[in-house]
């Protein structure tokens, strides 16, 4: 029988389907660029988190037509879960909840859109609850929200109520923790890849970067990364 760690970290992804994907990044790409960058981020993400020491990695999907299949046939091996919830805060809130029923006694919960986030980051989440420095950690992006979010216990209140469009996600999270009297604590800024100029950004950095998939991807749109499209 698997016996869980008491670490977890939850991947949220998409089945990569074109339209559906890295939509913000259209017409810079086509539909079909932007559906195969977004696969080789979630790849590059999957198998940079691999190298976390004694963290459980599960993945939580969107539910959707051949979806199951397709994330049991690119990474077998790794729990698999549908994502339950009306919007983004109530399926982070359930999976929260389902990773911590199972056991896990610190729990972290990423995306696919920054395929560089260094190790430490993810690993200094864990750390901070484990050392009960804080209750609730988040790694603040770029646009007003968050790239991690991290939990020592169950925190719906954390979830609920916030229009997840919008660019002060982090500061009304912030907001609902201390309203709740929750101590949480910033991990170091990061990007998320969303736009045209954040695949320049990525495109910029170190090429020991961690994300060599994406990178390699890339590379083969030549010079579409400098110039929109008619």
């Amino acid at each position: 029988m698997h016996t869980p760690r008491k670490q977890a970290l939850i991947i949220f992804a998409k089945r990569p389907v074109p339209g559906q994907v890295k939509t913000r990044l259209i017409p810079h790409l086509t539909a079909a660029e932007a559906t195969r960058l977004y696969e080789c981020m979630l790849r590059d993400t999957v198998n940079r988190t691999s190298r976390l020491a004694g963290i459980d990695r599960l993945i939580f999907f969107m539910e959707g037509q051949e979806a199951a299949g397709y994330f049991h046939r690119l990474f077998p091996g790794i729990p698999l879960f549908p994502q339950q919830g009306e919007d983004l805060g109530e399926r982070m809130a359930n999976a929260f909840r389902t990773a911590f029923d199972l056991g896990y006694r610190e729990v972290s919960i990423i995306g696919s859109d920054s395929p560089d986030l260094p190790l430490p980051c993810m690993e200094s989440a864990f750390a901070r609850l484990v050392t009960g420095e804080a209750e609730a950690v988040f790694g603040p992006s770029d646009d007003g929200g968050y790239y991690l979010v991290a939990l020592k216990k169950m925190h719906a209140e954390l979830f609920g109520g916030i229009e997840w469009s919008r660019n002060d996600v982090l500061a009304t999270s912030l907001g609902k923790a201390a309203e709740a009297g929750i101590r949480a604590e910033l991990l170091p800024g990061w990007y998320d890849v969303d736009r045209i100029e954040d695949l320049q950004r990525l495109e910029l950095r170190d090429r020991t970067n961690g994300a060599p998939l994406t990178r390699e991807f890339i590379e083969t749109l030549g010079g579409e990364t400098d110039k929109g499209r008619c």
